[in-house]
């Protein structure tokens, strides 16, 4: 049963082999239980280019999601994105965050499972579960 979304700094960091992210998310992904955003993987994507070895990380990125499913954007997410831009919206909300960020945050909501980041604007989003992570080694 997936429980956990994983954003883009916990993954990267674990596609890196940093020890902290390795030592959190190796479990959740042996038992199945993680997940993330096929925009997430987008955003790793656009990091891995900036490496030398990028065939090798994107080779080793799309073989981890085999295991770690990567949800894509259906209606329902969408309607949840609509409904979270609106809360956080000056004046009734606390300020905007990132539009992928919250189609990720929506992604979470939508399938019920705890948002794994290293960003506290994910704070923001009303009703999201998440879990604030350090993977710096």
């Amino acid at each position: 049963m997936r429980r956990y979304l994983l954003e883009t700094g916990p993954l990267a960091a674990y596609l890196n082999g940093r020890s902290t992210a390795v030592q959190l998310l190796s479990p959740w992904i042996a038992q199945r239980e993680a997940a993330t955003s096929i925009l997430v993987y987008a955003e790793i994507v656009e990091y891995f280019k900036s490496l030398p070895r990028f065939e090798q990380h994107h080779a080793e990125l799309r073989q981890l999601l085999h295991v770690v499913h990567p949800y894509f954007p259906t209606y329902g997410i969408l309607e949840r994105y609509a409904d979270i831009r609106r809360a956080l919206r000056p004046p009734h909300g606390p300020g905007l965050i990132g539009d992928i960020d919250t189609l990720i945050a929506a992604t979470a909501l939508e399938r019920e499972l705890t948002i794994v980041t290293t960003d506290h604007d994910f704070d923001r989003v009303p009703a999201l579960s998440s879990m604030i992570v350090s993977v710096r080694n």
